[in-house]
């Protein structure tokens, strides 16, 4: 992937499914993505170029545990995902921002998997065996963004990788769970009707 210099000080690197853009686009000439707020990965593990930030989760794995009063990347993940979801390509500024397009992306998939659950327990399923599935990492043909991390330099880096992503995408299931339906069991439209957006232009499949 390759970096493309601003007019000012400022650096950004444009994913596409289709490669590097070989020209730089201001951000004030494009409708804004929104941007993970985790641009400081000093003192970060990182696995593939991944960080494994901190997550408010009492779900086993890899990920430091973050205090319950302050956001973490599934929040930010969440919030912007009705924005960011639009969006065929990511201008990334951090590390963070790679996690947040894996992280939308997930949780595009996962909506898939809820359309059609009409109650909560239903789409409690159906998350639950979207978790059962092996996670891919770089460099297996299902990982879905060739390009977006640097491939695995040994098979503990890749579990490692692997594990904290399982972790992520289950805290992230859990969340979007309440969200996607109501206190009542009921499913919110303003959410489930996302699941027919294409985020980066994929083609989600069903289950």
């Amino acid at each position: 992937m390759a970096s493309c210099s601003a007019p000012s000080k400022a650096k950004y690197h444009r994913f596409t499914l289709q490669g590097p853009t070989p020209f730089f686009l201001p951000p004030t000439h494009q409708m804004p993505v929104y941007h993970s707020s985790f641009v400081n990965d000093e003192g970060i593990t990182k696995a593939c170029g991944c960080p494994l930030l901190p997550l408010k989760s009492h779900i086993k794995g890899p990920a430091p545990v973050s205090e319950q009063d302050r956001t973490d990347i599934v929040d930010e993940a969440i919030s912007f995902f009705r924005a960011n979801v639009f969006f065929r390509n990511f201008d990334v500024k951090s590390s963070a921002d790679k996690l947040l397009i894996y992280l939308t992306f997930y949780i595009n998939v996962a909506l898939k998997r809820l359309e059609g659950c009409r109650t909560l327990a239903e789409g409690t399923k159906a998350i639950i065996n979207l978790g059962l599935e092996k996670v891919p990492v770089p460099g297996e043909p299902s990982f879905p963004f060739p390009g977006l991390f640097p491939l695995p330099q040994s098979q503990q880096e890749a579990e490692l990788l692997r594990n904290y992503l399982k972790q992520i995408r289950e805290e992230a299931s859990g969340r979007l769970l309440s969200v996607a339906y109501r206190p009542n069991g009921t499913p919110n439209k303003w959410w489930l009707a996302f699941a027919k957006r294409k985020f980066m232009n994929i083609i989600v499949p069903s289950a």
